[in-house]
């Protein structure tokens, strides 16, 4: 397959290294033409140490290069660049493309999921209307991606027929892949995960155990699960790879920029400051305005979420936020309404 990459960062290159090595004809672009000097001449990233990436991927910082002839082109840049790189493909880009987003979030101003920011802005010209849409997601950080360690993902897109084909494409020894049709879902999962991991990092820097992280994971893997629910998506996506599996090794892993950042947070960090010493997006932050929006839309009670966005913010601090978290009316667990609060 000849397969065109947007964006050099950690899983653009994990990905574009593993598929280069399965036999894959792979081209990476980015918007900054000195990274992909340093990608070149180094066949190193400087975030996945350990990782060496093969002569054979291809550099260009020209969009009609990474858009000719491709068979699959996957959009790894961050979310909030997602809407400005299609807009910049669209006018090489041929009808009936398949496009894969392996990135996550959702974008603030629509609410609409990545995979649905594509369909918007690949289709504003009348012209694109069979282009296919992926969703690939899961528990896969880069850093081990690109160092061949097992690992499993989601292949998501509403045509079982494409999901399967993006299957076949990405899987190999290291990565295996499922298919689903619940493609908001599996997005919702992957924008929603990252939040949580905020809260389980902001525990950790605040000193709290074990315990403590495993009641966030849960409950708020419920809280994802109910707002899911309430958009139609399928509830089995969430207890599968793209919610709890995604959720459980962004909320506890050393690499997870999320887990990372809340921790810094609650060791006393601004957010603004643990960002810049993450030294990489951190889509939780990114994501939570749009969830505040969705919970208020839907009516789903996010407590977690919202504590999440109120420490960002600056009306909580993250000291007092276990607090009155703890202190909230009782509950019964598993005993409520199809989309009521908890």
């Amino acid at each position: 397959m000849k397969i065109g990459v947007f964006g050099a960062g950690t899983w653009a290159m994990a990905l574009a290294r593993m598929l280069c090595n399965s036999g894959h004809e792979v081209t990476v672009w980015s918007a900054i033409p000195e990274e992909l000097t340093i990608l070149a001449e180094t066949r190193r990233h400087k975030n996945l140490p350990g990782a060496v990436l093969p002569e054979a991927i291809r550099y260009t910082a020209e969009m009609e290069e990474v858009c000719r002839e491709k068979d699959i082109l996957l959009c790894a840049v961050p979310s909030v660049y997602v809407r400005s790189t299609i807009r910049a493909a669209r006018p090489f880009v041929p009808d009936g493309q398949v496009i894969v987003d392996v990135a996550k979030g959702i974008e603030a101003e629509t609410l609409f999921t990545l995979s649905e920011v594509i369909r918007d802005e690949i289709g504003r010209d009348g012209a694109h209307g069979g282009v296919r849409v992926v969703a690939l997601s899961g528990p896969t950080h880069a850093e081990e991606v690109a160092l061949d360690l097992p690992t499993t993902i989601v292949s998501a897109c509403s045509d079982a027929a494409t999901a399967e084909k993006v299957q076949d494409v990405f899987m190999n020894t290291c990565m295996r892949v499922y298919t689903n049709t619940d493609v908001r879902g599996v997005e919702l999962c992957g924008a929603l995960k990252n939040i949580i991991a905020l809260a389980a990092g902001i525990s950790a820097g605040l000193g709290y155990g074990d315990n403590t992280k495993a009641a966030i994971i849960t409950r708020g893997l419920a809280e994802m699960e109910r707002l899911g629910l309430a958009m139609g998506c399928r509830e089995q996506t969430f207890s599968g790879l793209a919610g709890m599996g995604d959720l459980i090794v962004t909320a506890t892993s050393r690499h997870s920029r999320n887990n990372r950042c809340g921790e810094l947070i609650g060791q006393g960090r601004s957010p603004q400051e643990a960002i810049r010493e993450v030294g990489m997006v951190v889509e939780g932050v990114n994501a939570l305005p749009a969830a505040m929006k969705l919970s208020e839309i839907y009516g789903v009670e996010m407590p977690i979420t919202a504590m999440v966005q109120a420490i960002v913010s600056g009306k909580v601090p993250p000291a007092e936020a276990v607090g009155m978290l703890m202190g909230r009316r009782k509950k019964a667990e598993g005993n409520r309404p199809p989309f009521g609060n908890s």
